[in-house]
């Protein structure tokens, strides 16, 4: 089954019938209603204005995309989307692993305009959805400020923030979705609003952690920031045959370590790394790593320790080249995911899972702390109480094995893991093959934000294979 049919069978592009392609005139109608540019294939500046982050997605083809300028070409894109039963999705880094952010045969609405960052004297900021991290990161810091957010300088905030919004110091502060006080949000019947614990409270209560693209198209959101410090860093860097001590180790050793200390390993065929955080004095961070080596019982083959300004520990951990096939601009690589929830029986086996396909990366991510003080449902995010999450990455270049050959590979991982692992997944790592991901990304909260999706999107305008949204195409008429 080629992509094309995998979408529409899925809702994700119109069934025959139930919507015809816009005539031309319609479509000039749109364009002039537009403070953005409009692409249609054919136009120039189409061709680069269609492409996301990976560079895997190219051969998809959406019917426009529109640069917006303004909200007001948001509501018009969705009415539009609406009235012809397209496919609509938003845009803003372009991350999204299975690509779902360039929508085959509908239309994009690309945000990369909407990239203001405005730091506001009472700690606040107020940031677009098109804004990337790194900019976020440079602004705030001059400010004396600091939104707790990812290390990779090209995401964009919204689809960091809709999932949670894992980052290098989680433990001390929090997801990126914790900090957030309101969010500006088009929802499927053209509306715009500003939504927050006090005004639809439900749609705010989604939008922390239930996942971009599934309830609206937010175009600015207003978060709570921390006051800059400087960081100290390490890395250490063991003999690949200690890993599975180093993660027998590293499971016991971080949950009993002070919030301050956030810290992520790197486990591959050739690989056994730990690499993180400190928000206090480096000659404490010093004594608690001599404490993890004594329990790795190796030692490492590199030990650096730093301390920085923030800015300077956020750069230093957005590693280019530790993506397989990834270019500064765009990347070639997909990804999946599943959460530690428990300490592991037998750390050796998962090592063995992780590392016996020479073209798998995991990255492990440190839970705990400020993640898991608030409660499983206070958010939609559901994983607050787990030890780790942890990402695999394969290259999905020709010489990599190709996109199929990589998800292969990954599912391999991805299904190998013991019970420890259950049925779980971070949902800003999609994974367009996941079994049962509503229960993997949503756990207890599916059926609340299946609810959430049903109030604000009962038409299924922003429905897409992994959405929470019923597809256009399953809607009967009676119901609309």
């Amino acid at each position: 089954m080629d992509r094309r049919t995998f979408l529409r069978i899925s809702g994700a592009v119109p069934v025959a019938g139930l919507a015809g392609a816009p005539p031309p005139d319609d479509w000039e109608r749109l364009r002039k209603r537009l403070a953005g540019p409009l692409f249609r294939p054919g136009d120039p500046g189409y061709p680069e204005a269609k492409q996301g982050f990976f560079t895997m997605y190219d051969d998809r083809l959406p019917a426009t995309v529109i640069a917006a300028a303004r909200v007001e070409d948001v509501q018009a894109a969705v009415a539009f989307a609406a009235r012809h039963g397209l496919p609509v999705a938003a845009r803003s880094g372009g991350h999204s692993y299975p690509g779902y952010s360039t929508v085959d045969g509908g239309i994009v609405v690309d945000l990369s305009r909407f990239s203001g960052i405005e730091p506001r004297p009472d700690g606040r900021v107020v940031i677009g959805a098109g804004a990337r991290l790194g900019p976020i990161a440079t602004t705030l810091a001059a400010a004396g400020r600091v939104l707790p957010a990812g290390s990779c300088a090209t995401v964009g905030i919204a689809g960091l923030a809709l999932g949670g919004g894992v980052g290098v110091l989680d433990r001390e502060h929090g997801l990126t979705c914790d900090h957030l006080e309101a969010a500006r949000v088009v929802t499927a019947d053209g509306r715009v609003g500003t939504v927050s614990a006090a005004s639809e409270p439900d749609l705010f209560w989604a939008l922390r952690g239930g996942g971009g693209g599934n309830f609206g198209i937010v175009t600015g959101f207003t978060f709570r920031t921390v006051p800059v410090a400087d960081v100290a860093t390490f890395t250490l860097k063991f003999p690949p045959a200690a890993a599975a001590a180093l993660l027998a180790a590293w499971q016991a050793w971080q949950p009993a370590a002070p919030d301050e200390l956030w810290s992520g390993m790197g486990l591959a065929w050739n690989e056994a790394s730990l690499g993180g955080t400190f928000l206090g004095p480096r000659a404490r961070m010093h004594a608690l790593l001599e404490d993890l080596v004594r329990r790795v019982g190796t030692a490492p083959t590199e030990w650096t320790e730093d301390v920085q300004d923030h800015l300077g520990a956020m750069r230093s951990f957005d590693d280019q080249e530790s993506r397989p096939s990834a270019a500064a601009d765009r990347g070639t690589y997909i990804g999946t995911s599943r959460m530690l929830t428990r300490p592991l029986a037998d750390p050796g086996a998962v090592v063995e899972v992780l590392t016996r396909d020479p073209g798998v990366r995991t990255i492990v991510d440190a839970g705990g702390g400020a993640i898991a003080r608030v409660g499983v449902r206070e958010t939609a995010f559901p994983h607050r109480t787990a030890l780790a999450n942890l990402q695999f990455l394969h290259g999905a270049a020709p010489e990599d094995g190709g996109e199929a050959g990589a998800r292969r590979s990954l599912a391999a991982v991805r299904d190998g893991l013991g019970p420890e692992f259950g049925t779980t997944g971070y949902v800003n790592y999609l994974d367009p093959e996941m079994p049962d991901w509503p229960e993997a990304y949503y756990g207890v909260n599916v059926a609340r934000l299946r609810a959430v999706a049903r109030k604000y999107d009962p038409r299924g305008i922003f429905a897409f294979p992994q959405g929470l949204s019923v597809p256009h195409s399953t809607v009967h008429l009676g119901e609309t």
